[in-house]
């Protein structure tokens, strides 16, 4: 499994913590990464990384793209555009293109509906899987609002958060219920301290986050708008 994404993915080693709730269900995830800080998917097309000999390296399974929430309009546009040009290539080596939707700021939830619905769409557009984890992220908080999700620039996840995504991501790659885990949290690839009840909520959230939305969303575009680079 290749991610390929920006400081969401690698704060507190987002791929790492996937394999390691993997270990611990006696199941095995190989990934590589792919990331740097601030990088929308274009700026890893443009070569901002050597994205594309990593994906023609090897022949991955899944490509899971990543990059900051994405608003409605050229935004939107522009993330669809860029997800039907990576999925050429990850197609060539016979892997499936997913993309994992993001949180957002804490102060900025109410805007989750527009950033789960430009992700939705860019999955949509190469027959992809969509990743859900900012619904897991709300209802998580709907569920608990002093969880620390977010680290101290309300951004960024804090470990819970990396493992609350890591759950979302594990459940739907490999269609093992998160609620049936060991009562065990990871960070960074490591065991992690959470009270049981905390973990068993987080569990919780991620299995009702990819039971709400269907993993090969089906939306219809009528419209493309030109594309911005700042996005």
């Amino acid at each position: 499994m290749l991610f390929v994404g920006n400081s969401l993915t690698y704060t507190h080693d987002l791929p790492a913590t996937v394999a390691a709730i993997a270990e611990s269900a006696g199941d095995t995830i190989r990934f590589r990464t792919v990331a740097g800080p601030n990088l929308a998917l274009i700026d890893h097309l443009n070569g901002a990384t050597d994205v594309k000999a990593v994906i023609a390296s090897e022949p991955w399974e899944m490509v899971i793209l990543q990059q900051g929430p994405t608003p409605a309009g050229i935004c939107r546009d522009s993330l669809v555009l860029w997800t039907t040009m990576f999925d050429p290539l990850i197609k060539a080596v016979g892997g499936t293109t997913a993309l994992l939707m993001p949180w957002t700021y804490r102060s900025e939830m109410s805007g989750l509906d527009e950033v789960r619905i430009s992700f939705e769409e860019a999955a949509s557009a190469v027959g992809g899987v969509f990743i859900p984890a900012g619904e897991a992220w709300r209802l998580a908080i709907a569920a608990d609002p002093s969880l620390g999700l977010w680290g101290g620039d309300n951004f960024h996840p804090g470990g819970t958060g990396t493992f609350l995504t890591a759950l979302v991501i594990y459940e739907r790659i490999t269609g093992h219920d998160a609620r049936d885990l060991p009562a065990k949290a990871f960070a960074a690839g490591v065991a992690f301290p959470l009270e049981t009840a905390t973990i068993r909520l987080l569990q919780e959230a991620a299995h009702q986050a990819n039971a709400a939305w269907p993993i090969r969303p089906r939306i219809s575009r009528t419209r493309i708008s030109r594309v911005a680079a700042t996005c």
